[in-house]
């Protein structure tokens, strides 16, 4: 199975439904010719900003997999065309998971609460959450130092996806538990389609995994760090999405920015005064 094969039969389709069903609101603001409001356009906003950023941060990190072995593809399975060492197909795969992540997220957003009750901000929640993803991004970085070539592509998954986690959590971890369930669903049944194409992919020989680079847990035909990395784009994706989409994270947003105003307005009077003495 060719890769644009993959990406057109398991990945164009779902994608297209959501297309079609998800963003009814804009459609019918476009059907009357109105000009949408940023209320409308925030949920597509977001998930363009997420195609972008995976694009961006995936590059460089994928590049290396490829050049250093991790991961490889028949060439007769693609069209040959790269930028850098990367098929076009995989940088499409990019753009295509983001879409069907986001636009999942926003259908599942608008049928599942926040949980009951007023938000009430848990700073020990953040400082919590972000100490133990700090924890593990330094243990991968060490493992991936130490030399062991088996853990290889486990620890660059972790010390590459793990950073964007610290920084969702640390600014909002405790907003990101109050949609608890949102997140169960959005995550849950896109990593277990990708994983279900990703298995599919690899029988096929569409791409493979280097197994020296491997620890060598499987799930069938499915390395566990291929189940690892979809699991953790789109943890990554999910988290954007609630945290970009929380009303509470743009409250919390304009306090940090009112808090560095009157931080620079008290330096600068402090400042003042000493040049006045």
């Amino acid at each position: 199975m060719t890769y644009f094969g993959v990406l057109i039969l398991f990945l164009l389709p779902p994608l297209l439904v959501l297309i079609a069903s998800v963003p009814r609101d804009l459609w019918s603001y476009l059907r009357k010719r109105e000009r949408p409001g940023m209320d409308i356009l925030l949920p597509y906003a977001a998930v363009l900003l997420h195609v972008v950023l995976a694009v961006v941060y995936t590059t460089p990190w994928d590049n290396y997999l490829v050049a250093t072995g991790v991961w490889y593809y028949n060439p007769t399975l693609v069209t040959g065309l790269t930028l850098g060492y990367v098929p076009i197909e995989e940088y499409t795969f990019f753009v295509l998971q983001s879409l069907l992540t986001g636009l999942w997220t926003v259908a599942i957003m608008r049928r599942l609460s926040p949980s009951l009750g007023a938000f009430v901000p848990n700073q020990r929640l953040r400082w919590a959450a972000s100490l133990i993803v700090a924890v593990l991004w330094a243990a991968s970085m060490v493992l991936f130092f130490s030399g062991w070539k088996p853990g290889t592509y486990l620890t660059l998954i972790l010390s590459w996806a793990l950073i964007p986690v610290l920084l969702q959590t640390a600014v909002g971890a405790d907003i990101l538990w109050r949609h608890w369930r949102t997140l169960v669903f959005s995550i849950l049944v896109p990593t277990l389609y990708l994983w279900w194409v990703d298995s599919l992919a690899i029988s096929s020989g569409t791409w493979t995994i280097d197994p020296d680079q491997t620890t060598g847990l499987m799930l069938g035909s499915l390395p566990f760090e291929e189940m690892l990395f979809f699991l953790m784009t789109n943890v990554i994706i999910v988290f954007g999405m609630v945290l970009f989409l929380s009303p509470e994270t743009r409250q919390r947003l304009v306090q940090l920015l009112r808090w560095g105003k009157r931080g620079q307005t008290g330096f600068q009077n402090n400042l003042a005064n000493r040049f006045q003495d």
